[in-house]
């Protein structure tokens, strides 16, 4: 047996935070962590994204979601890469070449609720659009075209679109 030091008492301690599922829907989202890693079978990469939700309600609380942007399968690849261009139009980039490009970018997500045989249920992230719930309809001109993203993406790695004041 060991002294803890002191008494704890439940009345005293925080009480953890709910893991439930979040209901479907709509949510404002900020990107808190965005890192490349490998698929189980090497053979391929994924953005395993975390969004913390900032409302309207469920503040606090976490989803994530993975996608493929290096995969055997081409259909796999294609709808991850589809995402990824639609996080990136939805926080503004017009390029990205590094995952904390997308650290702290703002955005609403469609959350979905799917069952899992070994988990239960779990939340999905299905959509992804611009915070004022529009998509552009078009690039704005300080932003550059495809041709020019690599200064575009040298630019957005020293302070992201959302960081400058």
């Amino acid at each position: 047996m060991a002294s803890l030091g002191e008494r704890f008492s439940t009345e005293e301690l925080p009480a953890g935070k709910s893991f439930d599922v979040i209901p479907a829907g709509w949510f404002n989202a900020t990107i808190g962590n965005a890192e490349l890693k490998k698929t189980k079978t090497g053979t391929g990469e994924y953005i395993a994204v975390r969004f913390d939700i900032t409302g309207p309600t469920h503040q606090g609380r976490v989803v994530f979601c993975n996608l493929n942007i290096r995969n055997a399968s081409s259909e796999a690849e294609s709808i991850g890469r589809t995402q990824f261009g639609d996080i990136l139009r939805s926080i503004g980039l017009a390029a990205a070449d590094d995952t904390d490009q997308l650290v702290g970018g703002q955005l609403q997500i469609k959350v979905a609720v799917s069952k899992s045989d070994s988990y239960g249920e779990r939340n999905d992230v299905k959509g992804f659009k611009a915070m004022t719930g529009a998509m552009p309809s078009s690039m704005p001109s300080s932003m550059p075209s495809a041709g020019a993203a690599a200064p575009a993406a040298a630019a957005a790695k020293a302070a992201p679109p959302w960081a400058k004041k």
